[in-house]
């Protein structure tokens, strides 16, 4: 779910860099020196995911795993997907330099929402909740991206509809995956070191 270089028009691609500085400048000064082990794990998963994709123009279907990101890191989810998003785009080539705003606000703030939601798994008492929650929370994550894609493709340009439509089915699939990756890895964790899910 990356967008490439000429998609966007100036004012969303800009728009969408400042909001990406604001998010970004905020999470920096809550950060602490011990976070910055826990950041570089997540932004290596999130890099990794999602290397291995399939095109189709103007986006792609891969994992992101965004929302697992976000149930680990919360609010510096964000600075772990834009690291991420730079070192793509500059090593590989997935997304671009000018839309590097718009692939964050689209991963980024789906992963804080993810985290969130996760956090709401503590008003239910129940052993299978983590779990649930996890797989809410990673679907969740994508659904959102999904929608803010289709929001920055709309704005652009009535020509993008279709393509928001098919990049939304396309991603029906990874939502479901995604979902399950994150129960499952919420899960693991919950028994073996609780205090990552802590953020």
């Amino acid at each position: 779910m990356h967008i490439a270089d000429g998609v966007l028009s100036a004012p969303v691609w800009i728009g969408s860099l400042a909001v990406t500085a604001a998010i970004t400048g905020i999470s920096l000064k809550k950060m602490k020196t011990e976070d910055i082990p826990r950041i570089s794990l997540m932004t290596s998963a999130f890099f990794i995911a999602s290397l291995i994709h399939i095109p189709i123009w103007p986006t792609s279907v891969h994992l992101m795993l965004n929302g697992l990101v976000g149930i680990i890191l919360g609010p510096m989810a964000f600075v772990a997907i834009l690291a991420g998003l730079i070192l793509q785009a500059l090593l590989f080539k997935h997304g671009a330099i000018t839309t590097i705003g718009a692939n964050t606000v689209m991963m980024g703030l789906p992963a804080i929402v993810a985290y969130y939601l996760f956090w709401l798994r503590r008003l239910f008492n129940f052993p299978a909740s983590v779990g649930i929650f996890g797989a809410l929370s990673g679907a969740a994550a994508v659904f959102l991206g999904v929608v803010i894609l289709a929001l920055l493709l709309v704005t652009t340009g009535s020509e993008f509809i279709v393509v928001a439509k098919l990049a939304a089915v396309a991603h029906l699939p990874v939502m479901v995956i995604e979902g399950l990756i994150a129960a499952f890895v919420v899960t693991f964790l919950k028994k073996v070191k609780p205090e990552m899910l802590g953020a």
